[in-house]
């Protein structure tokens, strides 16, 4: 990457807000490569997911951070601190907002909003994301819900984008790119994310997992890379898949093993096309009853 150090810029933005708003899918969309994983169920990032965009003249590295909600348990505890946190080591919060769910219910806002406004209210770089608004027929009725968010966070700007059509994302890059600082880029153009490929593969797998269980049977679901031997033009990988029960285990493998085949084929294509090997992949289901309450291993998952 070439780079002028006097006019280069870098900087870090963090994207923050209920869960299921979007935050994952406008981070992918701006990035322009898929980094962090994506399903219509709500908490599906447990981490904070860096993401990086480079060009010639900018370096930034997005963060995308767990939805807050009302914490369950020890996991819900730790998402909801590593979503705050986002808030305090960044140079620009994107606060992200579901429009559509707010034009159906717009009595959530202030209930789901609320645990941001005092932590923003010091912060100068705060913008306003006004998601999903392809998803609303009558534009009139967003209005109402922009009424409110410029109540609760009075002199943010507020725009309206689509994270699934791209639709104002190039505006929403240049407000991002005013908090920017100037800056040599600190990672090579090529990389796309802060986190090591064993991670985002297992990330992968808990997707595919996330999109073929049903109810509540994600939310009860770890996974591991316990095996990882990577040679010139072969990835060998080990993963294990945690549950909390003994019924969950026989719903994630599957009549005859076919729904743990199923996520073993689809998460090995992606990790093919992510690391640009053939890929050999072994999952295996294990039952762990309360991993989700054992501080000890929700940090060896990085949580």
């Amino acid at each position: 990457m070439t780079e002028n150090k006097d006019t280069h810029l870098f900087g870090t933005a963090a994207l923050v807000g209920p869960p299921n708003a979007g935050k994952s899918t406008l981070m992918n969309t701006l990035v322009g490569e898929k980094v962090a994983i994506v399903t219509p169920k709500a908490q599906t990032t447990r981490n904070r997911i860096s993401g990086i965009l480079s060009t010639d003249r900018y370096q930034v590295v997005f963060m995308d951070t767990p939805g807050v909600n009302k914490a369950r348990g020890k996991l819900g505890e730790l998402l909801n601190r590593s979503a705050m946190e986002g808030l305090n080591s960044t140079d620009v919060v994107l606060l992200v907002v579901d429009t559509e769910l707010y034009v159906r219910k717009p009595h959530f806002l202030k209930k789901d909003f609320q645990p941001f406004k005092k932590r923003v209210s010091g912060l100068s770089g705060v913008v306003v994301v006004s998601n999903k608004i392809d998803k609303v027929r009558d534009k009139k009725k967003v209005l109402p819900v922009w009424q409110e968010l410029s109540r609760m966070f009075p002199e943010r700007e507020i725009l309206p984008v689509s994270a699934s059509t791209g639709e104002g994302t190039e505006i929403l890059l240049e407000r991002i790119l005013e908090h920017m600082h100037p800056g040599p880029a600190l990672y090579p153009e090529d990389q796309l994310s802060t986190l090591p490929m064993r991670f985002m593969v297992a990330e992968i797998i808990r997707e595919k997992l996330f999109l073929a269980m049903r109810q509540e049977v994600p939310y009860g679901l770890a996974v591991e890379i316990e095996y990882w031997k990577e040679q010139e033009d072969l990835l060998h990988i080990s993963a294990v898949i945690y549950v909390l029960r003994d019924a969950h285990k026989s719903m994630v493998i599957g009549r005859g093993g076919e729904v743990l085949k199923k996520v073993g084929m689809q998460a090995r294509l992606e990790a093919e096309a992510l690391s640009g090997k053939r890929v050999y992949l072994e999952t295996h289901v294990k039952v762990r009853p309360g991993w989700d309450e054992n501080p000890g291993f929700l940090r060896s998952l990085g949580i």
